[in-house]
């Protein structure tokens, strides 16, 4: 069975700039086993329902602006999984989860920036999973239950976002309280398994809403979080970057 993992990508020039977190995603990604596809569910795909990638030869989305020239010459061509696709919205659908699937969607850069470093030979069919900011935790948890029977197929599961994404704190030092306390709290709950208070993050993280302004880039844990199984995770990766970005990954295995 393959894991269901929760990545940080940070910034998109992690796929240029050599370092711990880049380092971290080349090593974790040469351990694994090969899966034999990837649903992605990432940040930077927001939609009102679910939506799922369906085509057959994904074209790359550069979705920021102001990085250096060479970002906007990666490439990562990986096929879609089209049938993958269709039989996750029926998955969906079984779950009382309105889904709709889209033949145009290529790789944003919460799909691509990643996956280049884990799986750089691009030859691992991918599927795009959109995330919904207007809906709760509990959503997207439910969308990762549907997720879950693939995880027998070794499909890896995906959510790609932030543990901490608070771009207007970009580059404080040292590392604020709030930031700190969010990552230990956040780190705490995922290895104890505590799902109720992870589902509840709003309520019950310290400093939540100052942590995450907007939620598209915490979401993205909910769909692993589903997928699991057993609620109780380990930490793959912890570090901050930028000050106050942490780049926390956890594997549900």
């Amino acid at each position: 069975m393959s894991p269901a993992i929760f990545v940080s990508h940070g910034a998109p020039s992690l796929v240029l700039e050599d370092g711990p977190t880049q380092q971290f995603f080349r090593k974790y990604g040469a351990e694994m086993e090969r899966p034999s596809a990837i649903v992605s569910i990432s940040a930077h795909w927001n939609t009102p329902r679910v939506t799922v990638s369906l085509a057959e030869a994904p074209k790359m989305i550069y979705d920021f602006s102001g990085f250096p020239a060479a970002l906007y010459q990666v490439q990562y061509p990986a096929p879609g999984a089209p049938a993958l696709g269709q039989r996750i919205l029926e998955s969906l659908g079984a779950a009382g989860i309105a889904a709709s699937g889209d033949v145009a969607r290529g790789f944003d850069h919460g799909v691509w920036s990643p996956l280049v470093l884990m799986f750089p030979e691009a030859s691992i069919p991918v599927v795009s999973v959109s995330v919904q900011p207007g809906m709760p935790a509990r959503h997207h948890f439910e969308v990762g239950r549907a997720l879950r029977k693939f995880r027998e197929e070794n499909v890896l599961i995906i959510g790609s976002g932030s543990a901490t994404h608070n771009l207007a704190e970009l580059g404080r030092r040292p590392l604020p309280p709030h930031a700190e306390q969010f990552e230990e709290w956040l780190c705490e709950a995922i290895v104890e398994g505590r799902e109720a208070e992870l589902l509840a993050w709003e309520e019950r993280a310290p400093q939540a809403h100052r942590n995450h302004p907007t939620p598209e880039h915490f979401l993205p844990l909910f769909g692993p979080l589903g997928a699991a199984g057993d609620p109780k995770g380990r930490i793959v990766h912890r570090r901050f970057e930028f000050g106050s970005l942490s780049m926390a990954a956890f594997a549900w295995e």
